[in-house]
């Protein structure tokens, strides 16, 4: 009897081993293939990308270059940490654009520069940043079913612009118009620069169009009209919120906040982590719509 029942036990063991090796023989092979598509968060940022000017790095080194060109180091820890999201959902969506071969080129700071910049604080700021990218290890934005696009800038002049007037797509309903109050405070806030004849010539030049807040989307210069970004950059304007003034055959620009607009206000996040607020409240209140995910999630994608 006890021989039976040991029989009957060893038939069924075996039966659920192998009913178990079915289940999972398309996933072996799979891997067996592909190589293993499960990456752990504290993992994924050691995934090796090719970048332009650096070669092979890991993608938390990749990340803290960027993090430290477009952000002051002596920002509030939350602020970093909401930053280092918004840069790594970036360089996935990078990779996950990239052709066979093509290398990464976002503008980032290498070791070197860093030193330069940072000189005898380069250590401790160096710590703050990995501390940024190791504490949000694996954390993306997303938006519905994908990476979502997580533009940021240095200062606003008291609102972040409306993605759909800049852009003219329906695509990101996640920037919206947030208001900044603190941006008007900071002491970069308004800047003017002159262009003289050298530049602008006897051009006559006229603001047609603005968006909601004020940004400049076209600007007729003589005979031709350009969007407000083009005339920011050919004339290295702080920002594309301005006023025109001529006097004594010169044309003064008087500019408030610094970069696009879109996105996050690096300043207003700054501010929001001194009153303790989290990154995860800096984020929803930037990018409301969207939710930080692992990037685990994707990697199979990218």
């Amino acid at each position: 009897m006890w021989n039976r029942r040991y029989y009957y036990r060893e038939k069924i063991k075996k039966a659920a081993c192998w009913a178990l090796i079915i289940i999972l023989l398309p996933y072996i092979v799979t891997v067996f293939v592909n190589g293993p598509k499960i990456v752990t968060a504290s993992k994924v940022d050691e995934m090796t990308i090719d970048v332009k000017g650096g070669g092979k790095m890991p993608v938390e080194k990749y990340c803290i270059g960027i993090l430290a060109r477009d952000m002051p180091a002596e920002y509030e820890e939350e602020a970093l940490k909401a930053q280092a999201i918004l840069v790594r959902t970036e360089v996935y969506r990078a990779i996950r654009d990239a052709g066979e071969g093509q290398k990464l080129e976002k503008e980032f700071w290498t070791e070197k520069q860093m030193k330069l910049a940072w000189g005898m604080r380069y250590a401790e700021n160096y710590r703050k940043l990995k501390n940024a990218l190791e504490s949000t290890a694996g954390q993306v934005l997303f938006y519905e079913d994908g990476l979502a696009m997580t533009p940021f800038f240095n200062l606003s002049n008291g609102y972040t612009r409306d993605a759909k007037e800049v852009l003219g797509k329906e695509e990101y309903p996640y920037l919206k118009i947030v208001e900044c109050p603190e941006d008007v405070n900071a002491e970069d806030e308004i800047q003017t620069v002159v262009l003289g004849e050298k530049d602008i010539g006897t051009m006559d030049v006229e603001v047609v169009e603005t968006d909601s807040v004020g940004y400049v989307l076209k600007i007729r210069v003589g005979d031709n009209t350009i969007s407000g970004e083009e005339f920011r950059n050919k004339y290295n304007l702080a920002s594309s919120c301005f006023t025109l003034q001529r006097y004594n055959g010169k044309l003064r620009v008087t500019t408030r906040g610094t970069g696009h607009g879109i996105g996050m206000s690096q300043y207003t996040a700054n501010e929001m982590a001194k009153k303790k607020k989290s990154y995860k409240n800096i984020l929803k209140y930037f990018f409301n719509g969207t939710e930080i995910k692992e990037v685990t999630e994707i990697v199979k994608g990218v």
